[in-house]
């Protein structure tokens, strides 16, 4: 195989780091030809809804298997944390790259963190799971969703439409904006969404060139810590429509896992952590997720079920 096509979402993120697979893809198989296939999703489309109401995260992915399974493009690079806990039939991970930083960043031009903003405070998220732990430390601040690429987003708040937002570490630094973190928000205080800062190539599982290709590029210790959060998040049948957070961190032999599962509505939320072999992170990520729901999460995973399906409150 002499040219590999990756199709790619249109974003300034999803080109930096379909470029970043590309770069790693040529440096490992010298005389690869490697070019992005950009293509626009109805996630990046529709911008006046949630997630949650127009169908989910799914919705970044599908235009881009769909093109891979016309035989348009051969693999597909995503942020893994916008990656559904079950692929779609015929699908794979031959690759997951090594974690970028896996934290939230708070982000504001006049205050220095959450518990410096005014009462009344305007912070924009698109995210039901930062939604629901600001929510709990910060019940008196105003929340409204914020949808749009990385840099529709700070310059809204440079616009002053926000006080802060809160956006991932990894999409800014990767972005050139890492100056515009003012603190990074860390766990076990804070938890990320499953799998964020990770890299993930997506490729038809009948694909043996593509898969040995990519695969090349797998980072186990990465892939052993998202297998864990993702298991978690599959166990409770997470999606956008629950603020579900999970975060492990490999130790030698051995794996802790941090999980979260909280209400957007009112900042209620049960915690649970476990530790275990790291050969076994599946079982881990189960684990933590048997926890949760013995705690209640159930509850709070029945009342989010029921997506907004209306327009943004912005």
């Amino acid at each position: 195989m002499t040219l590999l096509r990756i199709a790619t979402r249109k974003s300034p993120l999803a080109l930096w780091q379909s470029e970043h697979v590309a770069a790693a893809l040529r440096a490992h198989h010298p005389g690869l030809e490697v070019v992005l296939v950009p293509m626009s999703t109805r996630g990046d489309e529709v911008l006046d809804r949630s997630l949650a109401a127009i169908g989910g995260k799914g919705l970044f992915l599908k235009e881009l298997e769909l093109a891979m399974q016309r035989g348009e493009a051969d693999c597909a690079v995503h942020s893994l944390k916008d990656v559904p806990m079950e692929l779609d039939a015929g699908f794979v991970l031959p690759a997951v790259l090594e974690r970028g930083d896996y934290a939230d960043a708070f982000v504001s031009n006049r205050h220095d963190g959450i518990d410096a903003l005014p009462p009344g405070a305007v912070v924009g998220t698109a995210s039901l799971r930062r939604q629901a732990q600001l929510r709990a430390r910060r019940p008196d601040l105003v929340l409204r969703d914020v949808r749009g690429n990385v840099n529709t987003r700070l310059a809204k708040l440079d616009a002053g439409e926000y006080d802060a937002l809160v956006l991932a570490c990894a999409g800014l630094q990767r972005l050139g904006f890492e100056s515009r973190i003012r603190m990074r928000l860390q766990a076990p205080d804070w938890l990320p969404a499953p799998a964020q800062g990770a890299i993930a190539i997506e490729c038809r599982d009948d694909d043996a060139e593509v898969i040995a290709l990519c695969a090349a590029l797998d980072h186990a210790p990465t892939r052993t810590c998202v297998e864990a959060e993702r298991a978690m998040n599959r166990a409770l049948h997470g999606s956008c429509h629950v603020p579900v957070a999970a975060f492990a961190q490999l130790s030698g032999a051995m794996l802790a896992l941090d999980g979260l599962v909280g209400s957007a509505q009112d900042g209620r939320s049960v915690r649970a952590q476990a530790e275990g072999e790291a050969s076994t992170s599946e079982l881990l990520g189960m684990r933590v997720a048997q926890a949760l729901l013995a705690q209640g999460a159930g509850e709070l995973i029945a009342a989010g079920a029921e997506p907004d399906t209306g327009p943004f409150r912005s």
